[in-house]
């Protein structure tokens, strides 16, 4: 609920001076698109930036390196794999609304 409201205040803000918004990683759960919508609206696209897992692995691997990030192979496993679980029906709902472009 509040990621909501932050982000209903924000985009009110902004109306008169803005032609949309780019809102990432959100929703990450069915019940958020459901709440978003009936609060803000729907929206007019939603982007999915489909990869596979190895490709999501190695480039958060790569990040690793570059940073004081601790996660392990392992680790990076079991959260993509939570990735795609919560996300699947979230993926779903906007493909049945005909609003999901996948960019590959």
């Amino acid at each position: 609920g509040i990621v909501l409201e932050l982000l209903k205040e924000a985009m009110v803000s902004k109306l008169g001076d803005t032609k949309g918004f780019l809102i990432d990683g959100y929703p990450r759960e069915l019940k958020e698109a459901e709440e978003f919508e009936s609060k803000i609206g729907e929206p007019r696209l939603v982007l999915c930036l489909d990869c596979s897992a190895e490709t999501m692995s190695s480039r958060l691997l790569m990040r690793n390196q570059s940073s004081q990030h601790a996660d392990n192979t392992e680790t990076i496993k079991e959260g993509i794999e939570s990735f795609y679980q919560a996300s699947k029906p979230v993926i779903a709902y906007y493909e049945r609304k005909t609003q999901l472009c996948k960019v590959n």
